[in-house]
């Protein structure tokens, strides 16, 4: 029986968006016997619906409301309206991402003390560290079925992998492998072992992939604790004359604003959309935004410096089958300032399909050049560039003049690279045209950074109230009974995919909110 809760219930939790953290903490606390009331923006796909075409895919998942960007960075010049490519629709972008589920090295909690003040970057050590996490990571790993974690296998290289492989280890790289996936290379917890399609961007049709949207979310509405509505999009959060969260007003699927009663209110919006709500939910209380007493909501907006190398050979390697991203190279992924920057990248495999390899190789480039990297499409391989990027307290989200569909004003994303980001890609530009020449490439192509899934920050997390917005359980430093449930709340990027780690932090905050419930403290 799906749960049905009345709009006046002021004893619901309210979750605004179903992904990696959404619709975690959604699952965790309905199995915790906590009512949920989840409003998604976005429709209802299930394996079933997903289309095995890239651009059919996209029109179908994509979040492609208006949003505007500023800043030098190459995608406001060559995607203005697209500053990531995140998805619209229950399960979050967990329907879209590759798979990749990589723990912070121990480091990374600890940016400022490790790499200590860099000159344009607003750096923080993370409140909580790899000790705390850890069973919190063991937890996350179990539930999404991480290969190469316990007793799982990890999955077999496609062609893409094995040419990679080839070149890193002729370079000496020793961190090489097929990775640490949410992909299944055997049956495990009800869904089949991966059929190697290679459409991991476009929703797995075999539920090998680990997505909230077919695991979590039915999960969690089987206990009869959680209700998802779906095409739910939430305007603002409302609060009383104390200055506690009492509810959220959301345009329903028939565009009627409505008002959802709410005793604990968590955006898990994506770093876009949940400053923009906390910015959009402005009072006279909350004159610049909800939860925004230091200032911080929506800065330090990371992206991970990205960027790809392309490879062509002279034999075919049909980089486009098998899984997307199964294949990392994990060497440079380590702190060695005397590589000219502090932090450090992964290298992945990586095949996006024909349509995207015409719009990303590189944007307005045509010309004989491209077009014969086009012609050699068969024989190509790829990579992907995955680095810790600079948090600075001029990237990130504000409210722009353009309005959307409903008459909010919509994000405005800007975005300048730091000194640390353009050194970091260049040397890893470098390195991978390295792995590729080691094994025979006629030509190599780097490709400028294109609209990414890792959108980090603009909540942080922080120690004192000061340096940014949540403590370290994603709890708003003003409001009690305000949550930040996504990747919004990092305080520093790494350089490991994000998702286990949002995840993670979706499990431990679910024991705290349900802990705090019980004690009546919230």
């Amino acid at each position: 029986m799906v749960a049905k809760f009345d709009l006046n219930d002021d004893s619901v939790v309210v979750i605004i968006g179903t992904g990696a953290g959404g619709g975690v903490l959604a699952h965790e606390l309905a199995q915790k016997g906590v009512k949920v009331v989840a409003l998604e923006a976005g429709g209802r796909y299930l394996p079933e619906d997903f289309i095995n075409d890239e651009w059919d895919s996209f029109s179908q998942l994509a979040w492609t409301d208006a949003r505007t960007t500023t800043g030098s960075w190459r995608v406001h010049k060559d995607f203005a309206g697209l500053p990531a490519w995140i998805v619209k629709a229950v399960g979050g972008t967990t329907t879209h991402w590759a798979g990749a589920s990589i723990r912070f090295q121990e480091h990374e909690w600890k940016a400022l003390s490790t790499y200590g003040k860099v000159d344009g970057a607003n750096l923080l050590d993370w409140p909580i560290d790899g000790s705390e996490m850890a069973p919190w990571y063991e937890k996350a790993e179990t539930k999404l079925g991480v290969t190469r974690t316990g007793d799982r296998a990890g999955l077999p290289g496609n062609n893409n992998f094995k040419v990679f492989e080839k070149g890193a280890k002729a370079l000496g790289y020793k961190e090489v492998h097929t990775g640490r996936m949410a992909i299944n290379s055997s049956e495990y917890d009800d869904r089949m072992a991966c059929q190697q399609t290679g459409f991991c961007f476009q929703g797995c049709k075999w539920g090998a992939k680990w997505s909230a949207a077919y695991t979590d979310i039915p999960r969690g509405e089987a206990t009869g604790n959680l209700e998802v509505r779906d095409r739910s999009h939430v305007a603002r959060i409302l609060h009383d004359d104390a200055g506690k969260a009492t509810g959220v007003e959301y345009f329903d699927k028939d565009g009627n604003l409505q008002m959802q009663k709410a005793r604990i209110v968590c955006v898990a919006g994506n770093s876009f959309e949940s400053p923009r709500l906390l910015l959009n939910s402005a009072s006279s209380m909350f004159p610049d935004g909800m939860g925004n007493s230091s200032g911080m909501v929506g800065k330090n907006y990371m992206r991970h410096t990205t960027g790809s190398v392309y490879a062509v050979f002279d034999k075919p390697v049909r980089m486009w089958r098998g899984t997307t991203m199964a294949g990392i190279m994990q060497d440079e992924a380590r702190h060695d300032p005397s590589r000219g920057f502090v932090g450090g990248y992964e290298l992945e495999t990586l095949s996006l399909g024909l349509p995207f390899m015409a719009a990303f190789l590189n944007p307005g480039a045509w010309g004989r050049g491209f077009t014969t990297a086009l012609d050699s499409y068969e024989n190509m391989a790829g990579m992907w560039i995955v680095g810790e990027d600079m948090p600075q307290l001029g990237n990130g989200v504000t409210l722009s003049e353009t309005k959307d569909q409903h008459g909010l004003p919509v994000a405005n994303v800007n975005f300048d690279d730091h000194p640390n980001d353009v050194a970091m890609r260049n040397h890893a530009y470098a390195r991978g045209e390295e792995i590729y020449k080691a094994v025979g490439a006629t030509r190599t192509f780097p490709t400028p950074p294109y609209p990414s899934t890792h959108n980090l920050g603009t909540n942080r997390m922080s120690e004192k109230a000061a340096d940014g917005v949540v403590n370290k359980h994603g709890q708003s430093h003003d409001i009690a009974n305000l949550f930040v449930s996504d990747g919004s709340q990092f305080t520093s990027g790494a350089s490991e995919n994000p998702t286990l780690t949002i995840v993670a932090l979706a499990i431990r905050q679910a024991d705290h909110i349900a802990r705090e419930m019980s004690a009546k403290n919230i």
